[in-house]
This record gives structure tokens, C-alpha cells and sequence, in this order.
């Protein structure tokens, strides 16, 4: 963290702490609040839920010290919260059980608390009224099977090395990096015999994760998931597509509209129906397709003797149809 961060989050002279806009922060040091290391499994059993909570409590205020969070900046908030958003999506609107969650602390037996940037978990419901303060090993019975971390200002060795050698000794089944600055992602799932993490090898530019059955791209300067060839989309990019075939679909239309006036008036001409002005204003204004289609299979169809005694204009073409 450079100086100027510093500075500006609470230094002896900076503008916060003057104002006391942030507590004690003109108290504070520059460095953030320690991460606690969460309980043994038999500490924790014989804690009470008041002490649980307090823990939960303590380990959301230091993982989420901005002195420790800030670094990041917007575009790292945005791809986080855009990709647990379509994830959670996905699972709900295909009825699969899948517990997404966006910075929500992860407290393990006996290690440093931690707070990936996207985790889920398999076979878990994701409930609209989910109380849940933090994912706690002890008390749900297992660990997370994946995890996502978007690398933009933060510490990379962190996220390309130090994560890689913790999150497999914990058992996380697969881990995802998105490098938001080099537009890479790297991808790393857990091999049983060895306990390790591999490396996940792209495919067509494509990294398939086995957790959430969905692949992974980077397109256009983002994170996108698949499934197959359909892209999962957020509602904005929903309606974007939407309006976008609206527009193709009314295009296509009037492509057809103008074929067929054209065809209609070019078969009258052939044919020698008399075609005043107003027969080929009635044309080019009209747009039901149904009827200049009876109007150019009677331009087709109508006895060629009946036409030269007859002299049927548009208006009887219409009329006859």
C-alpha cells in the first residue's frame, strides 16, 4: 500500500482523521486489524453461541478493514459481484443446489480466518432468507468446494501462490483466479492422490470447471461463464440482447415487407394489370404481409383473357382476393 493510500485513509494529518468521520481512526496505526485464527474443533464445541457469534463478529470486522480492502478498487468489486450474481442466477433458474456468496468470511478449525472473493458450495440451498454471518466449517460439517479471487491492485503473490498451497492443504476443490490488469485467468483443481493443486488447461480458449459444470472465458475485457454455447447473462445484458433480436426481427421484417411490394409491382407490370398511382401507393403502404401475399399469387394466378378484356386494376386484384 503506497503512501498516499495511507494518507488519505487516517495518517495523523489526513482529512478523515480530522473530521473523525471513521471512529478512532486518528487512533489507529496504518496497519490493518490482525486476521484472527479461528478455534480447534473442540474449542469451538464448548464455546457458546454468544462467544461464536462474538468471533464471527470480530473476524467480519478485520476482514473487511479498509485498510485491508481498498487496495482493490471499483473494477475488482464490480467482477466479483457480477459473477456471484450470475452464478446464483444459474442455480436457482435450473433448480440446483448451489451456495454462492460474495465476500462472506470462511472460518476453517484452527487457521486465519479468510474471505474469497466468490465461493460456492455444492448441494447447498441458496435460501432468500439466509442468516448465515460467515461459513463455518465447524458448523456446517464440510468446507467450500470453490473458489474465485479478482486479482486488480491486490497482492499477487497472495492470490498466485500463497492461496494455491492453501486452498488445496484446506481441500478446496478448485480455485479460479481472474488477473483483471493482464486479462488471464488461471485456473487450479485439487488432484486427490497427491493433495495438490493442477493446473486447469484451457480448451478453445474455455477453462471448464468440474464444480460448477459451467465454463470459464475472458471476452471482451471480462469474465463470462458458459454452459455449452449459451452465455450466462445478467438482466441488463438480458435486455440488451433482447432488444438487440427485437431490432433484427423487425428489420428482417421489413426486408420481407419491401421483397414483396416489389414482387407484387414488378408481376402487375409483367402480367399487364393497369397500375395507376394510387394502386402503387396502396402497395408500397401497405404492411400485411398476408395480403400482398394474396395480391402476388393473384398477380400470378389471375386468367391472362380475363386480364386483357377486364382490365382489372389493383383495386379488383383486392376485391377478387
Amino acid at each position: 500500500m503506497n503512501k498516499s493510500h495511507i494518507s488519505i485513509l487516517g495518517g495523523k494529518g489526513s482529512r478523515l482523521a480530522r473530521k473523525g468521520s471513521v471512529g478512532s481512526m486518528s487512533n489507529r496505526s496504518d496497519v490493518p486489524m490482525p486476521l484472527p485464527v479461528a478455534p480447534s474443533v473442540e474449542a469451538w464445541a464448548a464455546m457458546s453461541p454468544d462467544e461464536r457469534e462474538a468471533f464471527i463478529q470480530t473476524a467480519n470486522e478485520a476482514l473487511s478493514d479498509p485498510l485491508r480492502t481498498m487496495a482493490e478498487g471499483r473494477p475488482h468489486k464490480l467482477a466479483k459481484l457480477r459473477a456471484s450474481q450470475l452464478l446464483e442466477r444459474h442455480f436457482r433458474e435450473r433448480g440446483r443446489h448451489v451456495y454462492v456468496a460474495e465476500e462472506m468470511s470462511v472460518v476453517y478449525p484452527s487457521e486465519e480466518v479468510f474471505t474469497p472473493d466468490v465461493l460456492a458450495v455444492l448441494d447447498v440451498e441458496q435460501r432468500d432468507d439466509d442468516e448465515r454471518m460467515g461459513w463455518v466449517v465447524m458448523d456446517e460439517g464440510r468446507g467450500i468446494d470453490f473458489v474465485l479471487e479478482v486479482l486488480h491492485r491486490g497482492d499477487r503473490k497472495k492470490d498466485l501462490v500463497l492461496n494455491v498451497e492453501r486452498y488445496a492443504r484446506l481441500g478446496i476443490r478448485e480455485y479460479f483466479v481472474y488477473d483483471f490488469g493482464k486479462q488471464q485467468l488461471h485456473g487450479f483443481r485439487l488432484v486427490a492422490e497427491t493433495g495438490v493443486y493442477g493446473q486447469v488447461e484451457p480448451r478453445d480458449d474455455r477453462w471448464y470447471s468440474e464444480v460448477l459444470e459451467l465454463e470459464l472465458a475472458l471476452e471482451g475485457g471480462a469474465l463470462r461463464f458458459y454452459q455449452g454455447p449459451s452465455e450466462l447473462l445478467g438482466t441488463h445484458e438480458r435486455l440488451e440482447r433482447l432488444g438487440d433480436m427485437v431490432e433484427r426481427a423487425e428489420a428482417e421484417a421489413e426486408r420481407t415487407l419491401a421483397s414483396l411490394r416489389g414482387r407484387v409491382l414488378a408481376q402487375l407490370e409483367r402480367r399487364g394489370f393497369p397500375c395507376g398511382e394510387r394502386d402503387r401507393e396502396g402497395v408500397l403502404a401497405c404492411r400485411d404481409a398476408e395480403l400482398l401475399l394474396q395480391w402476388l399469387e393473384r398477380a400470378y394466378t389471375a386468367p391472362l383473357g380475363d386480364v386483357l378484356v377486364a382490365k382489372p386494376s389493383l383495386t379488383a386484384l383486392r376485391a377478387s382476393s
